[in-house]
C-alpha cells in the first residue's frame, strides 16, 4: 500500500508539534513502519532536532526540491533524502524555504509542489511525516494538499484552545476546495502537567467542545524537560529517555494511531 501521508499542524508555535512529529515518526519505525519525516518549517526545528544542527549548510533541501518543481527540472531518486540513525529518513529544511514560499505564490498549481515531491515517494515508505510552521502559511496550504490525515498538537493554553477554531476553518476549506480526501485524523494534548487546576479545565474543555466531532486521542503527552533535552542531543525521546514519560506516551501514542489505522483497512477490506 501507498504511504499515508500525515501533516503533523498548528499554527501557534510551542504546541509539542515537532517533538510529536519525530517521535511519533520513530515510534513507527520501532514498529517496522519504512518512515519518511519532511520539514517544511523555515525555522528548520526537526532538521536540527534530529542532529542536524547547520541546516543552512546541507547541499539539497524541500527548498531546493520545491525549486526543481517550479522550475520544470527532474528530481533524482533519493534526492536529498537523509538516513537517520533512528531508523527514519528525513527530508530537511532551512532558511532558504522562506524565500521559496514567497516564490511558490506566484507558481502555478502553488498549492500542489509539495505533493509533486510526495508522491513519487509514496511507493517507498508506510508513513511520511510532515512538520508544519507555526502559521496559516502557504508552505502549510502544500502540507494539507499533499496529506491523506492532519494531527493537531494542542498545549493546554487558552489561546492555543482558541486558535483551534482558525485552524479547523483552514482544514475544512482545503478539503472542500483542494483536497477532498483530507481527514483530521485528532487532537494530541500535549504538554499537560496535571498538576494544576488549569491544565485539567482546559484539557476539559477541549475535549467537551471538541470531542463530539473530532477524535480526541486518550493518550496525553506530559510535560517534561527530557522532550527539550532530547532535541538539544539531537535524538528523540526514544533514544535519550526511553524509560521516562514521555517516550512512555508516545509509545502509547503510536499504538492508538497504528490502531486506527488498522480499523480503517478492515473497514475497508471486502467481507470474505
Amino acid at each position: 500500500m501507498p504511504a499515508t501521508i500525515t501533516a503533523i499542524i498548528n499554527q501557534k508555535g510551542g504546541t509539542g508539534k515537532t517533538c510529536t512529529c519525530a517521535s511519533l515518526g520513530i515510534g513507527l519505525a520501532r514498529e517496522g513502519k519504512n518512515v519518511l519525516l519532511v520539514d517544511i518549517d523555515p525555522q528548520s526545528s526537526l532538521t536540527i532536532s534530529l542532529g542536524y544542527d547547520k541546516p543552512d549548510d546541507l547541499p539539497v533541501t524541500v527548498a531546493t526540491l520545491m525549486m526543481k518543481v517550479m522550475n520544470g527540472e527532474a528530481i533524482a531518486q533519493g534526492e536529498g533524502i537523509l538516513h537517520h540513525r533512528e531508523v527514519v529518513d528525513l527530508l530537511p529544511s532551512c532558511i532558504e524555504l522562506s524565500g521559496v514560499e514567497a516564490a511558490v505564490v506566484n507558481a502555478l498549481s502553488r498549492e500542489n509542489i509539495l505533493k509533486q515531491i510526495l508522491t513519487p515517494l509514496r511507493k517507498q515508505y508506510d508513513h511520511i511525516l510532515i512538520d508544519c510552521s507555526p502559521s496559516l502559511s502557504m508552505l502549510n496550504l502544500n502540507a494539507l494538499s499533499a496529506a491523506d490525515n492532519v494531527i493537531i498538537p494542542v498545549q493546554p493554553q487558552y489561546l492555543s484552545a482558541k486558535g483551534l477554531v482558525d485552524l479547523l476553518n483552514t482544514i475544512k476549506k482545503v478539503k472542500r476546495q483542494i483536497n477532498p480526501k483530507l481527514r483530521t485524523e485528532g487532537i494530541v494534548m500535549t504538554m499537560m502537567d496535571n498538576r494544576t487546576n488549569f491544565t485539567k479545565e482546559i484539557n476539559a474543555l477541549i475535549r467537551d467542545t471538541y470531542g463530539k466531532h473530532i477524535h480526541i486521542f486518550s493518550t496525553e503527552i506530559p510535560l517534561s524537560i527530557r522532550a527539550a533535552e532530547a532535541s538539544a542531543a539531537g535524538v528523540s525521546i526514544h533514544s535519550y529517555d526511553p524509560r521516562g514519560k514521555v517516550a512512555e506516551a508516545y509509545r502509547n501514542l503510536t499504538k492508538e494511531v497504528l490502531n486506527r489505522e488498522k480499523q480503517r483497512q478492515k473497514a475497508k477490506s471486502p467481507c470474505l
